[in-house]
């Protein structure tokens, strides 16, 4: 009767493991992850080889065309590695080494960063313009638009990505044949902490950029009530808004939902999947490019 409990517990800690290393996402997320990566995919490609062109023939000294000269790098860089994703869920099996895989997971959230960085920045050179405060921002020599360009680049190398290869996906042994499953580091009371506080500082950035956009826009009415449709000034402000809505549907859903995750992860697997999802709709911020095209941005 021992020698049954005894296999009978082994069995069931042999199942719990193998369920938690195995492919979790039912048919219909897999569909929803291989369809918004696809769209990121192309349409961010398309948009990147058609700005990279558009921007040879723009001024190289400004700090809003070094903005989205970097912008295209950091787009680039997540195309490249969209493929490993949607041949995973697939496949629903990872065939390449860990190493790739952590990789290719970190690669989802320094593109976000920053994208949002980028963003962040060009709105303020924008606005700086529009109050007036500046006629013009731009860099004395290519030189300097290099070497800022350079240092936040060095930042990322230097500092952020040893501690996405050292810390990320370190806690703990994950079978190789599955991917993106990086949760047990939550259980750490340091990395609840950084994810709260990063939560929060993309929260309050994001709804002072709204303010402040609102505020302007309404400014701009008032100021041009009778030619508003027709006005260069009001247009340019509406064009902002394509950064505003990339960062209010691509990047807070996530941040929202990663309370809720954090919290009742235990509780419910299935929200691994949710979170796969949400942090997916992040990668479709790659279409800003092609939407800047579009609109004569």
């Amino acid at each position: 009767m021992y020698r049954e409990d005894f296999r009978n517990m082994t069995e069931e800690t042999g199942n719990s493991s193998d369920s938690s290393s195995a492919f979790i996402h039912t048919s219909t997320m897999s569909t929803i992850l291989i369809t918004v990566y696809s769209v990121a995919l192309a349409g961010g490609g398309i948009g990147s080889i058609t700005m990279s062109f558009v921007l040879v023939k723009m001024n190289t000294l400004s700090v809003t065309t070094t903005a989205i000269i970097n912008l295209v790098v950091v787009h680039s860089l997540l195309l490249i590695t969209m493929p490993f994703r949607i041949h995973y869920y697939i496949h629903k099996r990872w065939i390449f080494k860990m190493p790739l895989c952590r990789m290719v997971s970190a690669m989802v959230h320094i593109h976000m960063y920053l994208t949002f960085l980028f963003y962040v920045i060009t709105l303020v050179i924008r606005w700086l313009i529009f109050f007036q405060w500046k006629d013009k921002v731009e860099f004395y020599r290519k030189l300097h638009a290099i070497a800022a360009s350079a240092a936040v680049w060095v930042f990322v190398v230097v500092f952020v990505v040893p501690v996405f290869s050292l810390k990320y996906g370190r806690s703990g042994s994950y079978n190789d044949t599955t991917c993106f499953r990086f949760h047990r580091e939550l259980q750490w009371n340091s990395v609840k902490a950084l994810n709260y506080i990063i939560i929060v500082a993309v929260a309050c950035i994001s709804c002072v950029l709204v303010g402040l956009q609102i505020f302007i826009l309404v400014k701009v009415r008032r100021k041009l009530s009778t030619s508003l449709w027709s006005h260069q000034e009001f247009w340019a402000q509406v064009k902002n808004m394509i950064f505003i809505w990339v960062i209010i549907m691509c990047f807070l859903p996530y941040h929202l939902f990663r309370i809720y995750y954090i919290e009742y992860l235990r509780d419910a697997v299935q929200l691994e999947s949710y979170n796969e999802v949400f942090l997916s709709l992040t990668a479709l911020s790659c279409l800003d490019l092609l939407s800047f095209v579009l609109s004569g941005s």
